[in-house]
């Protein structure tokens, strides 16, 4: 740990600290140090409110704010941005050599475009236009609408439907596309294109040993209505055109999953599916094992030779394909082995398979993939490995003859987070890191140049800001989107060499969201349970604030020690869902506690097979050190929320700590680990045993509820299965404990509807506010029993 996690010797400075603040508050709460008075103004109506909390929320809140993303891409000589809002946006056009602008298109002409094409009006929440991008050459707009099918806007503004949204390529077409790769019945055949003739490269394939097919996702079962949808052939053909590099599962003895979905649109019964999820509780996991083909031989003879790669075969952590490609020629493979162990970057010659390690990383306890990674990097001879193994993640480059070694390009107690771009002359690297300014929020972004050779960093983002930014192919050119939770989003040009700004694209505002009376969000600092380690939050008030009355306090969580929760940027501190839920009354906080990443990895580190109770009482310590500061929130009435691995944290934090956290709405959460993806607990639980399985489980402490629990998830979750919740909810009833469950349906992982929103506000409305929610719309007559039978 840094110095800067060392305890303070005065309690003096201790308060100090707890009580800091990044960026000045909200002029209402920066004097609110009295206790809430009775002349306190009356609140809102409850329906008011409701109505508020729908309006600081998704896109409605999105249509209030102007230039909050320009979602820069750099496109043949020059770069193509946006401004406006959703219902208003200019897409721009700059000339990266001359610097000249030019409008490209509007909201209003694609949208007027789409009319045209439809034969009907197209409002923009018909259209839900995403993905806009553009040709300069043929001066075409591409763009997705509907229902993510690929539009084309030509000079004249004529849009044309390009590619359906459902739209798959199935055959796998070699370079020079004469050959085609097509899968059927387990195996693989190369077909020549121009006349049909055929030659099967495998022949044993079965449904559990496929070649070149990888596990079927959810998602795509359900919508074709089959545990065996199509799937496009997996595989990589060399640059040449004569190899194909593919791999073969095996999902022998492997533990299935089942589901029932209840309400398939357009049937009236019910279905089910089994299917293979990779489970990080399983005994036993699906493997691959990696092989190249000579095409073009084959095809000369009428047989294939098969070459296995010599690799170790590799746990499948989730329905992906292994990491493979071609480099140089050779077969370039990632190898991890189960429970993040190790990994190894292996080197394989395509006609024999003989492989060797070029780079190695084992970092104790685990290799934690969200914070390292390891990539090629020919045009400096070896690979690029970001790497803890320090302690910190900093880059290294490692060469073929010292895989386990490496050069050290960055060095400190600091994070760097991604390489951005290699200079064409090999000279030097741009990387974003987080940490390494001693003055600024640890989690605002930097960009630096780093010279190939070691040496002096130099910082290309001066600011001291958060620094979003995108880096141009050739590295000639960075555009910047500069800001944090209190100082609205900037979005520059800078030249790559030196970070000077060139050009300022546009500004973020927000005035018509002020208006409506939205009370920005506030940072926080404080200090974890230790009494000594720095942590940082976020603080969300009502519209039209308060500071006499007195409000209960609402943890917004995600304890995941793969990411961060709070907001670093202008941008997102508006679009979490703390605004919206604020506004039925209460204070939202969102809290960083240890365990997180991006702090290095003993700040981390006591999440490993501890996700149970990690950053549990740093959550509790900081809501009180922000209620010791602003004595209006409530800390008698505390609820908390959150999905996935956030709704397995509130079960916990209502479970674990059921004097504090009164009241908690758990989405789609993870609750026994051991039934989620192989990879999201195995990378901060490693290959635990049952007993450390079992400590995390929510089901384990059951028997602590004291106050009220609501479980929502979605029917056919793809992501974490429905069963986690079913499971949770039994062992409360078994523990004589009482539960509220959801199931919704048709419902994925992401079950974010107004439903969802609404129930949640009931929840807290009822149980922590201790009010009555709106009453529901007037009843709807039934259709007569004889009309209601033809429909």
């Amino acid at each position: 740990m840094s110095a800067s996690h060392s305890s303070v010797s005065k309690s003096i400075s201790l308060l100090a600290l707890a009580w800091a603040v990044t960026a000045a508050a909200i002029p209402a709460a920066a004097d609110a140090r009295e206790a809430p008075t009775r002349s306190a103004a009356a609140q809102p109506g409850i329906d008011q409110r409701y109505a508020a909390a729908d309006s600081f929320m998704g896109s409605a809140l999105g249509d209030l704010i102007d230039n909050a993303d320009v979602a820069p891409r750099f496109v043949e000589g020059g770069l193509f941005y946006r401004t406006g809002n959703r219902l208003d946006q200019r897409y721009q056009f700059l000339d990266l050599a001359s610097q000249q602008t030019r409008q490209v298109t509007t909201t209003t002409a694609l949208l007027a475009a789409l009319t045209t094409a439809k034969g009907a009006p197209v409002t923009a929440d018909d259209a839900r236009i995403a993905e806009v991008d553009f040709d300069p050459a043929r001066n075409e707009v591409r763009f997705r609408a509907f229902d993510g099918a690929l539009w084309s806007m030509d000079a004249a503004g004529r849009a044309t439907e390009v590619e359906k949204a459902d739209h798959k390529v199935f055959d796998l077409l070699s370079p020079d596309g004469k050959t085609k790769i097509v899968a059927r019945s387990y195996n693989l055949y190369a077909v020549d294109v121009a006349t049909g003739r055929e030659v099967a490269l495998t022949a044993d394939g079965t449904r559990e040993q496929p070649y070149g097919r990888s596990i079927p996702e959810l998602s795509d079962i359900l919508r074709e209505g089959t545990e065996e949808p199509a799937m496009p052939v997996s595989g990589q053909w060399s640059p040449d055109g004569r190899y194909l590099l593919t791999w073969r599962l095996d999902t022998r003895d492997v533990k299935k999953l089942s589901i029932t979905q209840q309400n398939p649109p357009g049937s009236f019964y019910p279905r089910s599916f089994s299917y293979i999820y990779p489970l990080a509780g399983a005994e036993k996991l699906p493997q691959a094992a990696r092989l190249v083909i000579d095409v073009r031989d084959a095809m000369k003879k009428g047989k294939a030779r098969i070459v296995p790669m010599q690799v170790p075969s590799e746990s499948i952590l989730y329905p992906s394909p292994p990491d493979m490609g071609w480099l140089d020629g050779k077969v370039r493979m990632l190898w991890t082995e189960r429970g993040y162990k190790q990994q190894a970057v292996y080197l394989a010659d395509p006609e024999t398979g003989a492989a060797k390690v070029i780079a190695h990383e084992a970092v104790k306890p685990v290799v934690t993939v969200t914070s390292s990674m390891i990539f090629p990097s020919p045009e400096l001879g070896g690979e690029l490995s970001i790497s803890e193994r320090t302690g910190w993640a900093q880059l290294y480059l490692v060469t073929p003859d010292a895989p386990d070694g490496g050069k050290a390009l960055t060095t400190g107690e600091w994070e760097v987070l991604t390489v951005d771009n290699v200079a064409e002359d090999k000279s030097s690297l741009i990387v974003t890191g987080v940490g390494r300014e001693a003055t600024r929020n640890p989690y605002w972004r930097a960009l630096y140049r780093v010279p190939a050779k070691g040496g002096a960093l130099t910082e290309l983002t001066p600011e001291p800001l958060d620094h979003n930014a995108s880096v141009s192919p050739d590295g000639k050119w960075i555009v910047d989107q500069m800001s944090n939770p209190t100082s609205p989003t900037r979005a520059v040009l800078r030249d790559g060499a030196s970070g000077r700004i060139v050009k300022e694209l546009a500004r973020a505002d927000d005035s018509r969201l002020l208006a409506r009376g939205y009370t920005p969000p506030e940072p926080f600092k404080g200090l974890a349970a230790d009494g000594k380690t720095p942590i940082y939050g976020m603080i969300y008030r009502p519209a039209h604030f308060d500071p006499k009355r007195s409000y209960p306090v609402i943890d917004n969580v995600y304890t995941g020690p793969t990411t961060t929760d709070v907001p670093a940027t202008w941008s997102e501190a508006r679009r979490v869902a703390g605004n919206s839920v604020a506004q039925i009354g209460a204070i939202v906080v969102m809290i960083d506690g240890t365990g997180t990443s991006r702090r290095g990895q003993a700040f981390r580190l006591p999440a490993f097979q501890n996700l149970g109770e990690v950053g549990l009482d740093d959550h509790i310590a900081l809501i009180r050190q922000m209620a010791a500061r602003y004595p209006y929130m409530d800390v008698t009435r505390v609820g908390v929320f959150g999905g996935s691995a956030g709704g397995y944290d509130t079960a916990r934090f209502v479970l674990r700590r059921p004097d504090f956290f009164k009241v908690g709405v758990s989405s789609s959460g993870n609750h026994d680990l051991r039934l989620d993806k192989t990879w999201w607990p195995e990378v901060s639980m490693g290959y635990a045993d049952e007993a450390t399985w079992e400590r995390n489980s929510n089901m384990s402490v059951a028997g602590q509820l004291k106050g009220h629990l609501l479980l929502v998830h979605g029917d056919i979750d793809d992501n974490v299965p429905v069963t986690e919740s079913y499971r949770l909810a039994k062992a409360l009833m078994d523990a004589g404990r009482d539960v509220d469950l959801i199931v919704m349906p048709n419902a994925t992982h992401n079950v974010y509807r107004p439903f969802f929103w609404k129930k949640l506000r009931d929840y807290f409305t009822q149980y922590l506010l201790g009010e009555t929610p709106p009453a529901l719309g007037p009843v709807k007559a039934a259709a007569p029993a004889a009309q209601a039978a033809t429909k």
